[in-house]
């Protein structure tokens, strides 16, 4: 807190002399020090910045002349003691006034050592206090680049360090991170007022003339974000300098981790995230985070999986993030070429996460805008990244953004369903349509599942494991073909009654008959149980 010719007025022991204050100009001004002599002409001995205490004899003699020369010398004012109160010359105060000097008469004696004693200790204090402040700060941000921080790790150090809210947005005005208040009130209708305060310059006073602190983030063409705090609760120059070495973190940051996803997808997959892992229970402040991230409101939210059979697993790291990044920004071009706006985040290899605001012409139908999607990212996907047969799984839509991020999961399981179905010209698909198999797979780690599965095939796993058999397959085949020993013999690529053998060993192990329909739809299903099983086994 700097300390004003005004604080010095209000001192007790100023307050002790009967302060006459004969012109308050200048009271708001910052003092630098504080300055006592009897000299006429202190020109030759202030630097600027100080407020003067004399007995007034200099002043008494020659007002004028005596406070031009101190106006000339950048002091702030002057505390005269006089010991005659009725000889105050008049024209002290209107000189005063004229030359943007602070001037008070003290009609009690004083002991000046007591005013230079607490004034000279507040501002050596203060000094202190900024000279630690800037060594908590450069401390602060060099251990967040050493360990390469988050943006949302940095951006919560500035709120801390200003006691002040804090908010990290990108070009498009999309806040990416928010610290230091909730994020529903923060975060409220972020976009359009960031438009209207946001400015290129490091404060701009907004209509209700509160100030907005403002620093770019990168430089010339490698600007790419603004660090923001709404309401200062801390002094213009610790703020600015707090926000200068963020903005240094977040470009040391960025230089780390350039090729990685970009810092607003980050943000996005950060939210879906605290919301998956119950880390946030508020639904305003994950409507408010996912609208200034980009989320347009709407009244119905869809939860989407697109995911991609048969892509392939890599040792390579650094190839697969490569890869990944390339599947998303294929994904998010193609929710953004078809209007609509939405939640991304990588939830695997070959899988993508969305949480879409559907936009629908007029004239469509919500469905024809799902499958016109679904149609333009398989195809881009095939083009772009290689792989083909791409399928958009979706879970219960919701009217609200919190609800719809947790049946994602419900939208994943009917995607890697999806997959697994053999390739067809349809892209979309919802739990009514992926029938027993979507509900095995939503069921798939119900230990009673388990056991059924065990209970029905247990016997006919242990032949084929002590004999080399394939009588597993066989019965696999038998179900998919719904009997029809023909097509099953032409697809095994066996004669009839080797086929005919292996079916009668079928039976005998099992101890069914495979003629009656119950007992194959018994099997079937735990079939599907075991190869669901397998497959979620090698799900990443």
């Amino acid at each position: 807190m700097t300390l004003t010719v005004g604080d010095v007025i209000d001192l007790p022991v100023i307050r002790a002399g009967l302060p006459d204050v004969l012109s308050t100009a200048g009271v708001e001004r910052t003092v630098r020090w504080v300055h006592v002599s009897d000299v006429g002409d202190l020109g030759h001995l202030l630097e600027g910045g100080e407020l003067v205490l004399t007995t007034g004899d200099a002043l008494r003699r020659d007002p004028r002349r005596y406070l031009e020369n101190l106006a000339r010398a950048g002091a702030l004012g002057v505390i005269a003691e006089f010991d005659d109160s009725s000889a105050i010359p008049s024209e002290i105060g209107p000189v005063a006034v004229e030359l943007g000097l602070t001037a008070v008469v003290l009609r009690r004696e004083i002991k000046f050592v007591e005013v230079t004693e607490q004034v000279h200790r507040s501002l050596v204090a203060e000094q202190y206090a900024a000279v630690e402040f800037a060594h908590r700060t450069h401390e602060t941000f060099t251990q967040l680049t050493i360990r390469r921080a988050s943006p949302a790790e940095i951006t919560n150090s500035v709120a801390a360090l200003l006691d002040s809210p804090v908010v990290l947005e990108n070009l498009q005005h999309h806040a990416v991170a928010s610290a230091g208040a909730p994020a529903a009130s923060l975060l409220h209708d972020w976009e359009r007022r960031s438009r209207l305060h946001a400015s290129d310059v490091a404060t701009t006073e907004v209509s209700d003339h509160a100030p907005w602190r403002i620093v770019d983030v990168g430089r010339g063409d490698d600007h790419w974000a603004r660090l923001i705090v709404p309401e200062s609760h801390a002094e213009q120059q610790r703020t600015a300098m707090v926000l200068e070495r963020a903005a240094q973190a977040l470009v040391m940051h960025r230089m780390a981790e350039r090729g990685r996803l970009d810092i607003e997808r980050q943000a996005q997959a950060g939210l879906v995230d605290d919301v998956l892992q119950e880390r946030i229970r508020d639904e305003g402040e994950v409507a408010a985070r996912a609208f200034a991230l980009g989320l347009r409101e709407a009244n119905e939210y869809v939860p989407i999986s697109v995911r991609v059979p048969g892509w392939p697993a890599s040792d390579d790291p650094i190839s697969t993030r490569r890869r990944t990044a390339q599947l998303l920004d294929v994904v998010v071009r193609v929710v953004g070429a078809q209007g609509h706006s939405a939640l991304f985040s990588v939830r695997g290899d070959g899988e993508i996460l969305v949480v879409l605001a559907l936009t629908t012409a007029r004239g469509r139908s919500r469905q024809h805008a799902l499958d016109t999607l679904a149609a333009a990212t398989r195809r881009d996907i095939g083009r772009t990244v290689g792989h083909a047969g791409a399928v958009l799984g979706l879970g219960a839509p919701g009217r609200q953004v919190m609800s719809t991020i947790h049946t994602l999961l419900q939208a994943s399981q009917v995607a890697e369903v999806a997959a697994g179905m053999p390739t067809s010209e349809r892209a979309v698909f919802g739990v009514q349509d992926i029938g027993i198999r979507g509900l095995i797979s939503l069921l798939r780690d119900d230990p009673r599942l388990q056991r059924f599965a065990e209970s029905e095939l247990r016997d006919l796993v242990l032949d084929d494991i002590n004999t080399g058999g394939d009588l597993l397959d066989v019965l696999r085949g038998y179900v998919q073909h719904v009997g029809n020993k023909s097509a099953l013999a032409s697809h095994l690529h066996m004669s009839r009654p080797s086929l005919y053998a292996k079916l009668a060993r079928i039976e005998q192990i099992l101890g069914v008959d495979l003629s009656d329909g119950e007992s194959v739809t018994s099997l079937h299903v735990a079939l599907l149980i075991l190869d669901g099983r397998s497959q979620g086994a090698a799900t990443p």
